[in-house]
């Protein structure tokens, strides 16, 4: 049985009430992230010294699958989320007043499909289409000076102890697929602004990189129709241990955790503040010197009765030029 995607408007078969806009601001809280269906995706290297003046070009596959936990009064139960994204990142680095910078675009194409029990009675939904876009601008405060060429190969070929210290804003763009009138979507019809703060620290074949984030996000006045969901900062910590085996040939483990992010519908606040830890394996591989390989492994749970838990699979090719 299709909802049209488990629509407020199914009664059921006793004749209840429509479904409550809690239930819709939980279940919207399930996609959050470009390339899975969690904020909380920790991504390593995003502080790595890298030469100025050169293009980066990764195309990815990924595959999420998630849980996703309600409220028993809901009506929801054995809800699950299936995401198929294809995505492409676009990075540039440069100099400005002698710092070294980093530009990255990423956009995604999905396909999304939930599946559960509404009421007792079997449902779905899909939806397919554009993701937001995602626009970040990254600047090594510390280490990491602005090289190219032969000066940046033996600069990195003589330092086996350094420190970066870096600061970046990373905005979700409100370009992705959305119906206002319906539940689920792809985009989120908001910005969302997440200013960052990262240290690396290596020494020798080892780096240990921890990243503090706040995700601040806008306003979005036609949520359902005409209702205004608000929602109060998401805090985000990650943290990872990468070892580096020669260029371009590294494995990581990675943890992250989130907290917060509280939503208002109306100006009424829910009481749904998210709590999630995440964990993700990354083993990346060179095949030439311009051309390389990456595969991820990214778990996720929640802390809390209701949210959800996930498992996310990538692999990736990267161009440089």
């Amino acid at each position: 049985m299709n909802t049209k995607g488990l629509s407020i408007n199914h009664q059921g078969r006793a004749g209840r009430r429509p479904i409550t806009l809690v239930l819709l601001i939980t279940f919207a809280a399930a996609l959050q992230a470009p390339l899975s269906c969690n904020a909380l995706d920790p991504e390593p290297r995003r502080w790595s010294h890298l030469p100025i003046d050169e293009n980066y070009l990764t195309l990815a596959l990924v595959k999420t699958n998630a849980d996703i936990y309600f409220n028993p009064t809901l009506l929801l139960e054995d809800v699950e989320q299936h995401l198929d994204t294809q995505a492409a990142q676009y990075v540039r680095t440069f100099e400005w007043m002698n710092k070294s910078y980093r530009f990255e675009l990423l956009q995604a194409h999905q396909s999304a499909k939930w599946a559960g029990l509404l009421d007792g009675i079997a449902a779905t939904t899909a939806r397919e289409g554009a993701s937001d876009t995602f626009v970040r601008v990254a600047m090594n405060l510390y280490g990491a000076p602005p090289l190219r060429g032969e000066a940046f190969r033996e600069y990195r070929a003589s330092e086996t102890t350094e420190t970066i210290v870096g600061v970046a804003l990373n905005a979700r763009l409100p370009t992705g697929h959305y119906q206002k009138d319906r539940l689920l979507n792809l985009g989120q019809n908001r910005f969302v602004l997440r200013p960052q703060l990262g240290v690396v620290h290596s020494r020798r074949q080892w780096s240990v990189e921890l990243t503090g984030e706040i995700a601040l996000h806008g306003e979005n006045d036609e949520f359902v129709r005409s209702n205004t969901l608000k929602q109060r900062p998401l805090y985000i910590l990650h943290s990872h241990l990468i070892y580096a085996f020669s260029a371009g040939q590294w494995v990581s483990i990675s943890l992250g955790f989130d907290y917060g992010g509280e939503n208002q519908l109306n100006g009424i606040a829910q009481d749904d503040k998210q709590q999630n830890v995440g964990w993700k394996l990354s083993y990346a591989h060179p095949l030439t010197p311009t051309l390389g390989l990456k595969a991820s492994y990214l778990g996720s749970q929640t802390r809390r009765q209701t949210g959800l838990d996930s498992e996310t699979f990538a692999l990736s090719v990267s161009f440089t030029w």
